[in-house]
């Protein structure tokens, strides 16, 4: 990733205030998958005017309805990605118990992160602040699904179907292009286009909430 790209290390080094950085990771402190007491931070995304170039391609980008079917070059990538989903399984085993779920939501965010140039790992961090991986999560502001996604999107790019950021793939694919389209407007600074995710851009508390989420998913083979 091009610009200021996310690493697990620098996960709360944005916070500088000691009394605060002291009640962020207070609040963080249940973050890890034993506990699962992370607070959902979500917010929404701002709706904002988008040029009519840029409105076209998030609608093809999304329209695109490609299956989440990874394909391999070589053998070692795709033991890669074995590992990866088997150790992602095990650990989202309380969230979601039904193994085929399980892996078909796995299989789609590894896909549809990779069809947008994101990474993997800090997806799954935001998905878990976002909606605990909760498929029909809805938030104070309306906000939808895995990845929280505001119904304007719907409108603005989709079909506007609404009820259809509640399907898996339609709201991670959702989710995807946004964050991408976010990247794309912060030149690749992950802190400023997490925030714009979250509608809070500028302030630390979310970014640095799926930085730490996020080191609960990291792996070699990521």
């Amino acid at each position: 990733m091009s610009g200021d790209a996310w690493r697990p290390e620098r996960a709360v080094e944005t916070v500088t205030d000691p009394g605060r950085r002291g009640l962020l990771l207070g609040a963080l402190a249940g973050s890890t998958l034993g506990g699962w007491s992370l607070p959902v931070l979500a917010g929404g995304q701002l709706e904002e005017p988008l040029a009519d170039s840029v409105r076209t391609a998030l609608s093809a980008a999304i329209a695109n309805s490609a299956p989440p079917v990874p394909e391999f070059t070589d053998t070692d990538k795709r033991l890669a990605y074995l590992r990866w989903l088997a150790a992602m399984s095990d650990r989202l085993h309380r969230r979601k118990p039904d193994f085929q779920t399980r892996i078909e939501f796995l299989q789609t965010v590894w896909y549809e992160t990779r069809r947008a140039g994101l990474d993997t790992t800090l997806v799954l961090g935001l998905i878990q602040v976002e909606s605990a991986f909760r498929k029909f999560a809805i938030s104070r502001v309306g906000a939808r699904g895995y990845m929280q996604i505001m119904p304007f999107w719907s409108r603005l790019i989709g079909d506007g179907d609404v009820g259809r950021l509640f399907h898996m793939q339609t709201n991670i694919r959702f989710g995807c292009v946004i964050l991408r389209h976010y990247l794309d407007r912060e030149r690749g600074d992950t802190f400023m286009a997490l925030g714009r995710y979250n509608g809070s851009r500028g302030r630390s508390e979310y970014p640095n909430a799926v930085y730490a989420a996020a080191r609960n998913w990291a792996h070699s083979d990521a």
